[in-house]
């Protein structure tokens, strides 16, 4: 897809707490439409002062998000001349949207309505009636795609987060819905209807709203479609043991595989073993890896905490992260040059968010391929399930995976097992144990001392009458 322009937001960053939490979206959504308004605003004062330089007898109002030409014309035919001037002020809609594409369109229509008022050549037609029929044609969802992309990013700054959205949106188009579906109620139904997965349906129809909402189609009405929400998905969270475990299948793989392998890729799991490592050691997303990596600062002497520093290109934005195993740094050998000089050239040049996606991919097809049962993403979960378990403050927590403390709460927490629940309640219990057993001996050391005092005193009594 061809790049779009975004000019509109040079100036603009949107708040980098979007992780899927409702007010977190809800926040971006805002400061967003409050952007796209001000450079709305900005640029329809500009708009109004051209045409009043130009001496245009035209003027631009806005109402109910679209834009309407306001004029003195003559009188509409059935309307009544109560002055007697054969003139009336009128505003006419040509459903023309209230937006920075709409202004130019309105601008122009400005002009040439302008010039019939001049020329005194204005004639009530349809168009200005309002009663041209827009012409439309049945169109599929392959034929409005490239229209969804530009339209979508005329009211979004193109960030790693929303281009990751709109990839999600294409996709569930093309798998869920079909491009060659028609945008008919009777087509689309048909197309939702043969879903089984309620997942898969779920996203089809929240797609196809997303899509409806964007290119203001009328054509269909999904909100009589109910789905259930989906159960949550059952997830293989590793234990600590299992992510030291399976830290290993990496080299088992290298020293089994087919000796037919090229012998630029004989070294390339390496750097997946390392990658692993580092998801396992920092929770991280895997795109927190591959986006600007600065492995310069990962180096450094100074880097005695062994932070990773996350690119501000990234979903939530810069952080800095903190190991929850220290020891693993050194365990996973992850400060080897060898595998930082992987990583830089598999990266070194690749920041659009497709090359990123790709790079993504692999990471996980790597996983599949040593046999490891579970995924990238299940190493971050099992470091917030391990935080948790440590006791470390859920904000600290949540700071430190670089998302709100909503969604650690409501994403993350269903996964916590039986067994990790009973590994808490027997530390909370032992911890409590262990705070009883310490009051009991301190109440104990105590009275000894007391005694230890009492007979000190008799003793000192006892040598001052001998004396």
């Amino acid at each position: 897809m061809e790049t779009l322009d975004q000019g509109i937001f040079d100036d603009y960053n949107p708040p980098a707490s979007t992780d899927g939490s409702y007010q977190g979206t809800q926040r971006q959504m805002a400061a967003t439409q409050s952007h796209l308004q001000k450079k709305f605003n900005q640029e329809l004062d500009k708009v109004k002062s051209r045409l009043k330089g130009s001496k245009v007898k035209v003027g631009l109002v806005v109402h109910c998000d679209s834009i309407q030409l306001q004029a003195s014309l003559p009188i509409r035919p059935g309307d009544v001349d109560r002055k007697g001037t054969g003139q009336k002020q009128y505003k006419i809609s040509l459903g023309i949207p209230a937006n920075l594409d709409g202004l130019k369109t309105a601008e122009e229509e400005a002009h040439e309505l302008g010039k019939l008022i001049a020329r005194k050549q204005f004639e009530w037609n349809d168009k200005y009636l309002g009663k041209l029929a827009k012409k439309s044609s049945i169109q599929s969802v392959g034929d409005v795609l490239k229209d969804f992309e530009v339209e979508y990013f005329k009211t979004r700054k193109k960030t790693e987060k929303s281009l990751h959205t709109f990839s999600y949106y294409l996709d569930y188009l093309h798998r869920y819905v079909g491009t060659d579906t028609l945008l008919t109620q009777e087509s689309l139904e048909k197309a939702l209807s043969s879903l089984t997965n309620d997942h898969a349906k779920r996203n089809g129809i929240k797609t196809l709203n997303v899509l409806k909402n964007t290119l203001k189609i009328t054509s269909f009405n999904l909100d009589n479609l109910k789905v259930k929400k989906p159960e949550s998905r059952t997830r293989d969270i590793p234990s600590d043991e299992d992510v030291v475990r399976y830290h290993q299948y990496f080299y088992n793989y290298s020293i089994n595989r087919k000796g037919t392998i090229k012998v630029s890729c004989v070294d390339s799991w390496k750097l997946w073993q390392w990658v692993y490592g580092m998801l396992a050691t920092y929770g991280l997303r895997p795109r927190e890896l591959f986006v600007n990596p600065d492995v310069e600062w990962w180096l450094n002497s100074e880097n005695k905490d062994n932070t990773w520093k996350v690119a501000p290109e990234t979903k939530t934005g810069y952080r800095e992260v903190v190991p929850l195993h220290p020891g693993w740094v050194e365990l996973f050998d992850l400060k080897n040059t060898e595998l930082l000089n992987l990583l830089i050239v598999q990266t070194e040049g690749r920041t659009s968010f497709k090359e990123i996606n790709t790079i993504r991919v692999n990471c996980s097809s790597w996983f599949r391929r040593v046999k490891i049962p579970f995924t990238p993403y299940d190493l971050r979960h099992a470091w917030a399930i391990r935080a948790h378990i440590m006791g470390v403050p859920i904000k600290a927590a949540a700071d430190n995976l670089g998302h709100s403390v909503e969604i650690h709460t409501e994403i993350y927490q269903k996964w916590f097992s039986l067994d990790n629940r009973k590994k808490v309640i027997n530390l909370a219990v032992n911890k409590q144990d262990d705070v009883d057993a310490l009051r009991e001996e301190n109440a104990r050391l105590k009275a000894e001392i007391e005694l230890l005092k009492q007979a000190l005193a008799r003793k000192q009594i006892s040598e001052a009458i001998n004396h």
